[in-house]
């Protein structure tokens, strides 16, 4: 049993990722669907759906013009163990610009981007590059 569904789901995509896979299947649910939604505007997944049962969901994995991988990293900085939180003044831009920080704040599921954009701060969930 996982005790960390957003560890697992993070680190799946990146496994898949960097080992050249098309894409990658994991069950589903809404914070997992929010998480996806935000990394496609990242611009680190291409797409994802929710197969025929809908229990799963498909996420197609996005890839350089050289197929080299988007994705060469992620840390997962709250835990269930220790939640982070952050204010939307407190948020800094992450490896030069380059890489992202995923929120959950009260918007949704944010990008540091879009939470510096619409002002809103939340508990820091992890950090991709």
């Amino acid at each position: 049993m996982v005790t960390d569904i957003i560890g697992d789901f993070i680190i799946r995509i990146k496994n898949a990722n960097l080992s050249g896979k098309e894409s990658v299947s994991v069950y589903t649910s809404k914070l997992k669907v929010g998480i996806a939604d935000a990394l496609v505007r990242a611009g680190y997944v291409k797409s994802f759906s929710k197969n025929s049962t809908g229990r799963m969901l498909d996420i197609v994995l996005s890839y350089k013009s050289d197929k080299a991988p988007k994705i060469t990293g992620v840390q997962r900085v709250s835990k269930p163990s220790r939640r982070i939180y952050q204010k939307s003044g407190d948020i800094k831009p992450f490896k030069y610009g380059f890489g992202t920080t995923i929120f959950s704040t009260p918007a949704g599921i944010l990008s540091n981007k879009e939470a510096v954009k619409q002002k809103v701060g939340g508990e820091v969930l992890f950090k991709i590059w």
